[in-house]
């Protein structure tokens, strides 16, 4: 098998076939099929896409320009919009057919987008225009929506635990060691008791939908189907929730009302709670909503539901796709494998779109001693990092925000475990349904 030129080796063959059309062969995807080819020398221009703000802008930027100097035939024009405002331009692009050829993605759209048409398939392009090597076959997994890669990550992040060493100290405890979900509850409530009432272990875990996902995938059930079919019951989740009543009930966990006196700040980076159960790419977050004197925060693996279970996996910060309308799908993958592989991408971004995927994106970027960190973290968890479930269902961000609020309701106490069952339940089938 071919594999995708490096930088310098390209630059060499362009330099040595400057006339020639570059044609670039693979055995992953390919089959009987026609390789995928792009000539150096036609001039085509591809639109791109992506949410941020200046700071990424200017990342962008940088890497469009290391990307010139490879592919000067190929002139991108870039565009950003903060988050909602670009997925609303995206829906009204949609529905005329005009999406740009390259954009950044996100997981919870691919599946929708995926299904409607409006994403091309990636397969033929994959081991040839699109370097895979540096990619693992989980995080090539993570793209694939019924049979098609239609998305390739661009950074990964995990679930874990922050922990906040300075609290730690201060209160006399040592770092969480580790165990079952029964002695997180005993470490939490040991940190609340030395807290005197000022800091508390942790906040009721049983609010978080990716808390019962882990459970269930100790169990080897995802929560949702490749069909997009619950893969749980409602005894499932009852007892999940019934999991909280306890540490609810004895104070173990900082209480619903005092969270709510600090919102839109978390307990966590109120430096109310010693630990949070959340994505591993949040740190930079806490530790500038912690402010001056927090210089460090702890990270570790979730509790343990079953020993020896794959229940944690690694999930897309965001991926990169390509509209299905493109006239120009090889340039456009070629610009899509240099935005996930290149190291001058890396260099470019640092953390800043999370831990890059690949590991030839990962050499060229600067990490800093968080990113690093997190690095090493994902690294530590590779024995429970099983395969993605599959793409989330259409509605899935509502079914996650129902979660939440219904979990908040548990903590004041204004409905019962059953329910909360039963509401939740029943936005279900709503969500599947409409």
């Amino acid at each position: 098998m071919f594999k995708i030129r490096t930088r310098r080796a390209a630059l060499a063959a362009v330099a040595a076939t400057a006339s020639a059309a570059l044609v670039l062969t693979g055995c992953a995807g390919g089959g009987d099929e026609p390789a995928a080819t792009y000539d150096p020398d036609e001039e085509v221009t591809l639109n791109f896409a992506f949410w941020g703000n200046d700071v990424r802008a200017e990342m962008y930027e940088q890497a469009i320009a290391a990307f010139n100097e490879e592919y000067p035939n190929i002139t991108v024009n870039s565009s950003f919009l903060g988050f909602p405002e670009f997925w609303e331009k995206r829906q009204t692009e949609a529905a005329g057919g005009g999406l740009p050829d390259v954009m950044q993605f996100d997981y919870s759209y691919l599946r929708q987008y995926s299904e409607n048409g409006l994403l091309l398939d990636l397969e033929p392009y994959l081991g040839n225009i699109i370097d895979t090597e540096p990619l693992s076959e989980n995080i090539l997994g993570i793209g694939v929506v019924n049979g098609e890669t239609t998305g390739i990550p661009t950074s990964t992040n995990a679930w874990g635990m922050y922990t906040n060493p300075k609290l730690l100290e201060e209160a006399g405890v040592d770092e969480f060691a580790g165990g079952s979900w029964e002695d997180y509850n005993d470490w939490m409530a040991e940190v609340t008791e030395a807290g005197g009432g000022d800091l508390w272990g942790g906040t009721d875990w049983t609010g978080r939908i990716q808390n019962f996902e882990v459970q269930q995938r100790a169990k080897g059930e995802d929560l949702f189907t490749e069909e997009g079919e619950p893969n749980f019951t409602e005894e499932d989740l009852a007892a999940f929730w019934e999991q909280g009543s306890e540490i609810r009930e004895d104070g173990t966990v900082i209480t619903q009302q005092r969270l709510e006196e600090t919102y839109p700040l978390s307990g966590f980076d109120s430096a109310l709670t010693a630990s949070e159960l959340t994505w591993d790419n949040f740190g930079a977050g806490y530790l500038g909503n912690l402010g001056e004197g927090f210089t460090e925060l702890g990270l570790v693996a979730p509790p343990v539901t079953e020993e020896g279970a794959q229940d944690l996996y690694l999930k897309p910060s965001m991926l990169h796709s390509i509209a299905s309308t493109t006239e120009h799908p090889e340039a456009a993958a070629t610009l899509l494998n240099y935005l996930v592989n290149a190291p001058e991408v890396g260099e470019a971004f640092g953390t800043n779109r999370g831990i890059p995927a690949s590991e030839t994106q990962l050499e060229g970027a600067e990490l800093d001693p968080l990113g690093q960190q997190i690095a090493d973290y994902e690294e530590s968890i590779a024995d429970r990092l099983g395969d993605a479930p599959p793409v989330p269902i259409v509605g899935y961000g509502t079914l996650e925000e129902k979660f939440r609020l219904l979990g908040t309701e548990l903590g004041f106490g204004t409905l019962t475990v059953d329910e909360a069952v039963e509401q939740f339940f029943a936005e279900m089938d709503v969500v599947l349904n409409q």
